[in-house]
């Protein structure tokens, strides 16, 4: 392997498998050698911007999030993520605050389903776990992802529903952060309901 694409591989990795234009030129890379390296094959564009190793398919997770700080896998995302679904997300849900343009993300992505709130909830419950191929991404915990179940009945997979559900009330409740989060998103009625009968 020469130097040249030797460096690459090893910037690429310090990005953790992703690194978008401005990462490689900050690094040394020229735009002619990023492009050289996609005729080559050496490197795969992602996304708009974003390159990784054609020999090191990126977390799909990972290569995601690293499009906005602002991007919080959620809902039946987030309990994948949180092992509280078996169910291997087919649709990747999302949530960044109101206002956030995500135009580009979804053109990038059609997988996509995108969830906004009100700004001052956005950051309610966000954090990191490790993807299956190990990387850290950030979603809501599972009292966030219980409530916003909850809110959204009527628009989710009633089989993801009910499991999350039954799982969280009968084997993980937190009482105390699971009200204080539904008074926020004024449920706490339903929640303590379902408190009672599991």
């Amino acid at each position: 392997m020469d130097r040249s694409a030797e460096k690459l591989e090893n910037i690429v990795a310090s990005f953790d498998g992703i690194a978008s234009r401005r990462q490689l030129q900050e690094a040394g890379m020229d735009v002619t050698h990023i492009y050289e390296s996609l005729k080559e094959g050496i490197l795969t564009k992602e996304a708009h911007g974003f390159f990784s190793l054609t020999k090191n398919p990126p977390d799909e997770f990972r290569l995601l999030q690293c499009r906005s700080e602002k991007i919080v896998f959620s809902y039946a995302t987030a309990l994948y993520l949180l092992g509280m679904s078996d169910r291997v997300p087919h649709v990747m849900d999302i949530t960044v605050p109101q206002g956030d343009n995500v135009t580009k993300i979804r053109r990038d992505f059609p997988n996509l389903k995108v969830h906004y709130c009100k700004k001052e909830l956005w950051e309610l419950g966000i954090i990191q776990v490790t993807t299956p191929q190990g990387f850290n991404v950030k979603v809501y915990d599972k009292e966030r992802c219980v409530c916003d179940l909850i809110r959204s009945k009527e628009s989710v997979d009633m089989q993801i529903y009910s499991q999350a559900i039954k799982e969280y009330f009968s084997k993980n409740c937190n009482p105390r952060k699971i009200i204080k989060y539904a008074r926020k998103f004024n449920i706490e009625e339903k929640v303590r309901l379902y408190m009672e009968v599991l």
